[in-house]
């Protein structure tokens, strides 16, 4: 049976931190908490679970953080959770049978991460594959016969456990605050990237849209970025520049995204720019494009929940 260090970074989750630790601690054979300043009860509730409580300043980075509770764990493996995740009974259940039969070679375990769309912030799926265990200590090994060679890919396994994740607040604004510093700074990595505009479509205000403009318009200008990124920029922008008023800018780039395969992001915006005009008709057909004939790329509601409710305010009951 291997053994397995809980690592988790915490702030203020006083309202969560018990459940989650309910149902992994009996699992766990030791528990590792960075605190990142909470200010109310959490770490007083995670002292009935575990001595090795660290207080970490906060640097912006949530990698920091990680790596930080990481170099204290000392078991073969460690689980990353979060306050406002468990496992149910039965999962908790298969984590104990994978923690008696996992295979030495295994270097990094997949679960389902399972997000109810009343909690969404950000996430386009209910069910994804996340990593949330890995070895410590990786383990190289020499492969092929001849002309041999150290494998440096790691071995995934997707396991059928599923991680409840239920928060009670929005972390929306606190994430979107660190991407936009991080897109100040330095060129986002095509993760974050995609990330950032997801966050922004999904819980992102007027403020918040007005505020990414000189991240995403470098996206435009920055050598080596995908169409993928390119797209998410215009439809960034096309929301601020539509907030703010700019309509030769927000025409600009609606006019680039209809150069490759228009997505319903943009449509959608189109929507509500001919709506507030008045103009419900062609509102509708951009509308109708968005629910019909083109598919999101940051946020699935602009196929869906977003165009139908357009379409009902401008008159037209039924979709062909």
């Amino acid at each position: 049976m291997v053994s397995i260090s809980l690592c988790m970074i915490v702030k203020n989750e006083e309202q969560v931190i018990a459940r989650c630790l309910d149902s992994l601690a009996p699992i766990m054979d030791e528990i590792i908490i960075a605190d990142t300043g909470s200010v109310d009860a959490t770490k007083e509730i995670a002292r009935r679970y575990t001595d090795k409580i660290y207080d970490f300043a906060w640097t912006g980075s949530f990698a920091d953080a990680r790596n930080f509770v990481a170099s204290k764990a000392t078991k073969e493996y460690i689980y990353t959770a979060d306050a406002d995740e468990f496992l149910d009974s039965s999962n908790q259940e298969k984590l104990k049978q994978l923690k008696s039969i996992l295979l030495p070679e295994i270097e990094i375990v997949q679960m389902l991460y399972c997000t109810k769309g009343v909690n969404n912030t950000v996430y386009n799926f209910e069910k994804e594959y996340r990593p949330k265990l890995y070895r410590r200590l990786r383990q190289f090994v020499w492969i092929d016969p001849i002309h041999e060679t150290l494998r440096t890919d790691p071995l995934v396994f997707d396991s059928q456990i599923e991680i409840q994740h239920c928060p009670v607040g929005n972390h929306a604004q606190r994430d979107l605050q660190a991407l936009l510093e991080a897109g100040r700074k330095e060129r986002l990595s095509q993760k974050l990237h995609h990330m950032y505009a997801m966050e922004l479509y999904r819980s992102g205000e007027k403020k918040d849209f007005i505020e990414a403009v000189p991240v995403f318009e470098k996206t435009l200008k920055e050598a080596g970025r995908s169409m993928d990124e390119i797209k998410e920029a215009l439809c960034v922008l096309a929301r601020a520049y539509r907030l703010q008023g700019e309509i030769a800018g927000f025409f600009g780039v609606a006019l680039k995204d209809a150069v490759s395969t228009s997505c319903a992001e943009i449509c959608c915006e189109l929507g509500k720019y001919y709506e507030a005009e008045g103009n419900l008709s062609e509102a509708a057909i951009w509308y109708q494009n968005a629910a019909t004939e083109t598919e999101s790329i940051l946020d699935i509601r602009t196929s869906q929940d977003i165009p139908r409710s357009g379409l009902q305010r401008c008159g037209v009951e039924k979709m062909e």
